[in-house]
């Protein structure tokens, strides 16, 4: 007390100056549980996945008493590492765009991003091969760029550059009033400003068609529409407004951090400890406690902890199924319900260690099926594709570390059905007889006609790995499939509207999959936090 006595005698006695700067010591000092004498909220965060890590940074540096609950021995979800026989991968996300985002969760906590995650920007951003083999390095350099559009046509050329202003333009409004906007009720959502801006995003295409407009040659409008994939969705069905992929890798680039993807989760799990922090590993969630409409803790395999606030990073899905265990605080999101929205697509990864060096591959290689239409059309219908189109990530191209010397490593991936079409896991024999496939499309890069005798190192995850160790409803890898009807005001908030105290982040939720979307969300959720916390 004799500390404020003495404050106010800086003030000279006015009362009315002094008042403002009490307000701010009450809210600091008064407005949560003691510790170390000041008082702290407390906040529990399920799962250290990308999302749930960057909500915790923000919330610790922000003056919150912050916890997390993670399952595994190691942050990050799908964003860890596989480490055997002097090879190194990435498990789950690859491509770097929009570095800004990355960094700027360092930049909140007050630190230098280059001191934890170093970048490098790849050029080009990939390599295509289609069906003819013929092969075209895609490049940022707009000389280069320029020069590659010019060789298919000069009208071509002048129709992506149409593409690039047009979605540039749709880009920016989504921005502002969609990706990093909450929405709790539903006049966020139905209000003159909103409804107009959405209109003029022109959801109600396709992907594909949008890019056509604008491009007639079949090559490039593959080029422009594929990466809909990257968010487990087909270009021919998803909204056109993801056109906006294949613009942000134009401008801004893509992007590769030293060490692989786990860089950057170890780099924001340190972050987080460093800000005073705690992480709990091996201590998987069994339940998100709720008492009197308001989530008051969790509960784990070890014990029940206390908090004041939850944010849960499972996938939302999972969570609402498993983690909310009564009806009545599950809202609209009902077993029922849950099962009968819709889903992203799964992969089937192959992570390959090979005996030498590949001279054919960049970072980023793309194999286009024989026919891409026929491919994309069994992955949403529930066929596991004979002909599929694969994605080979060759980090050692950017990092020699990640292999022993002389050595490769390659990460295969390819995009196949989801639990909710397929019907039924993957079993062994299965695994074995697709990988068969996979390596006969390999063949077709140069270098790789011999793959089955170049692999030294081999590990394959399909469905069954991404719903048992991410716990990945339907084993989606990209969670709930990015629909008009489940996008923005219609995907599930940040903000739980059916319990108090409780809020989401990750893939399934607002704004949606990718590793900058999700860091979007954890800022989103941080914010809806912090908003109800400053009310009381």
């Amino acid at each position: 007390m004799g500390d404020f006595v003495l404050l106010f005698t800086l003030f000279k006695g006015n009362f009315k100056k002094a008042i403002p700067f009490f307000n701010f010591c009450y809210i600091v000092l008064y407005r949560n549980q003691n510790k170390g004498g000041i008082m702290l909220k407390k906040v529990a965060v399920v799962g250290a996945g990308v999302a749930g890590l960057s909500c915790a940074i923000r919330l610790q540096k922000d003056g919150y008493d912050v916890e997390i609950f993670e399952k595994d021995s190691f942050p990050g979800g799908k964003m860890n590492t596989i480490s055997s026989a002097g090879f190194t991968f990435d498990v789950g996300p690859t491509i770097v765009m929009m570095p800004e985002v990355y960094r700027e969760v360092f930049e909140y906590a007050g630190k230098n991003p280059e001191d934890y995650i170093p970048m490098q920007q790849l050029d080009p951003i990939y390599s295509i091969q289609f069906s003819d083999g013929q092969k075209y390095d895609v490049s940022t350099d707009m000389a280069h760029l320029t020069a590659f559009l010019e060789n298919i046509s000069m009208k071509e050329t002048l129709g992506y550059y149409k593409y690039l202003s047009k979605t540039y333009s749709r880009y920016l409004n989504a921005k502002e009033n969609f990706i990093e906007r909450s929405f709790r009720g539903p006049l966020d959502f139905y209000n003159p400003k909103t409804i107009v801006n959405a209109l003029k995003l022109r959801t109600f295409n396709t992907a594909h068609n949008e890019v056509a407009k604008y491009v007639k040659d079949e090559r490039l409008q593959k080029l422009l529409s594929f990466q809909t994939l990257y968010i487990g969705i087909s270009p021919y069905n998803g909204p056109s407004i993801y056109t906006i992929i294949p613009m942000i890798e134009s401008i801004y680039g893509v992007w590769f951090i030293k060490g692989g993807m786990f860089t950057m989760a170890k780099a924001m799990a340190s972050l987080f400890e460093e800000l005073g922090g705690k992480i709990n590993y091996n201590c998987a969630v069994e339940e998100v406690l709720v008492q009197n409409g308001k989530a008051c803790g969790v509960s784990s395999d070890r014990q029940k902890i206390k908090s004041d606030y939850v944010v849960c990073n499972a996938d939302f899905p999972y969570a609402m199924k498993n983690l909310i265990r009564q009806s009545t605080y599950k809202g609209k999101y009902t077993d029922k319900k849950i099962d009968s929205m819709k889903y992203s697509c799964s992969v089937v990864l192959l992570y390959l260690g090979l005996k030498k060096k590949i001279d054919g591959l960049k970072v980023h290689n793309i194999i286009f099926a024989d026919d891409f239409d026929r491919n994309i059309s069994d992955i949403f219908q529930g066929n596991d594709p004979k002909d599929p189109s694969i994605y080979i990530y060759a980090s050692t191209k950017a990092d020699s570390s990640l292999a022993p010397k002389d050595k490769e490593a390659l990460y295969v991936l390819v995009p196949v059905p989801d639990l909710s079409v397929r019907k039924k896991r993957w079993t062994a024999e299965e695994t074995e007889q697709y990988k068969k496939i996979i390596f006969s499309k390999m063949k077709k890069v140069n270098g790789l006609n011999d793959i089955e005798n170049l692999v030294e190192y081999e590990k394959i995850y399909t469905l069954n790995d991404f719903e048992s160790r991410f716990n990945a409803y339907n084993g989606a890898t990209f969670g709930l499939a990015p629909t008009l009807g489940q996008s923005n005001y219609f995907r599930p908030h940040n903000k739980c509207m059916s319990t108090e105290n409780l809020y989401f982040c990750g893939s399934s939720v607002h704004p949606g999959a990718g590793v900058p979307i999700v860091l979007t969300s954890a800022k989103l959720a941080a914010a809806e936090l912090r908003r109800d916390a400053e009310s009381l």
